[in-house]
């Protein structure tokens, strides 16, 4: 397979991204504490049928850190698709990904062909249980940041991913790769204004909300909510599979993405 790799220079930062195949266009965003690694099981095969774009977000895998100055996820990925010459792309994100994911196809809904949250995070939901995300903060201002990441991939969110060996020795030099840097740190990333979840009955695009049957009880309340307030939305639980649900359901998640695409092309 032919790939092309490089650094854009986009909106004051720098972003590795790797990009591969023909046809239309589409996105693959990851997960908080990982990298476009994430998707290693499904790049290739989509590159069969899409140009298919995957990318480190500002502050994580090889892109460059945040600043001090205020940036925006969403206003990242348009600036690289446009760099690229992709005006319009199937987006598919995980995690922090899929709110990415979401924020972009409400600001930029003429860009969105189709939107494929992966057990996401939606930007205005008010979480009920516990975040894992807060509680490694805490820990990495105690014990420092490997302590945190240790404590990270210990945490009930991928539980599930740890019980696939396979999936967990991946995951694991993703995270050890991670620099901590959101442990310790502000993040200057701003919001938008209106949060996507105010906004979902915008979205008119085709909608496959996905999501792994073990995940926590925040996430599946979550994709309840895009699957009701997004006209036609369909949703998918995969059985026996947690957060991670690329990863742990592969060939799963590959053959339902893959055909909901075909069947809206």
């Amino acid at each position: 397979m032919q790939m092309d790799t490089g650094f854009a220079d986009i909106n004051g930062t720098h972003l590795y991204y790797e990009i591969a195949g023909s046809g239309p266009s589409l996105v693959f965003i990851h997960g908080f504490t990982l990298d476009n690694r994430m998707w290693d099981d499904q790049f290739e095969v989509f590159a069969q049928h899409y140009r298919v774009l995957r990318y480190d977000a500002r502050g994580f895998g090889k892109s460059a850190l945040p600043t001090s100055q205020p940036y925006s996820h969403p206003e990242d990925l348009r600036a690289l698709m446009t760099h690229l010459d992709m005006d319009h792309a199937h987006i598919i994100g995980l995690s922090m990904g899929g709110l990415i994911a979401i924020d972009f196809a409400v600001s930029y809904p003429e860009s969105t062909a189709t939107l494929i949250p992966v057990d996401a995070a939606l930007s205005g939901y008010q979480w009920q249980g516990e975040r894992a995300a807060l509680n490694v903060r805490e820990k990495a201002k105690q014990d420092g940041i490997e302590a945190a990441k240790a404590f990270w991939l210990d945490c009930d969110l991928f539980g599930p991913a740890a019980e696939q060996p396979h999936v967990a020795a991946r995951l694991q030099p993703i995270v050890n790769d991670y620099s901590g840097w959101h442990f310790v740190n502000a993040d200057p990333a701003s919001a938008p204004k209106t949060p996507a979840i105010d906004r979902l009955e915008t979205l008119t695009m085709p909608t496959l909300v996905v999501l792994g049957e073990r995940d926590l009880l925040d996430f599946h309340r979550m994709a309840d909510i895009m699957t009701e307030r997004i006209d036609g939305a369909k949703k998918v639980v995969i059985p026996q599979v947690g957060h991670m649900a690329n990863m742990e359901a592969t060939e799963r998640f590959n053959a339902m993405v893959l055909a909901f695409l075909a069947e809206v092309a």
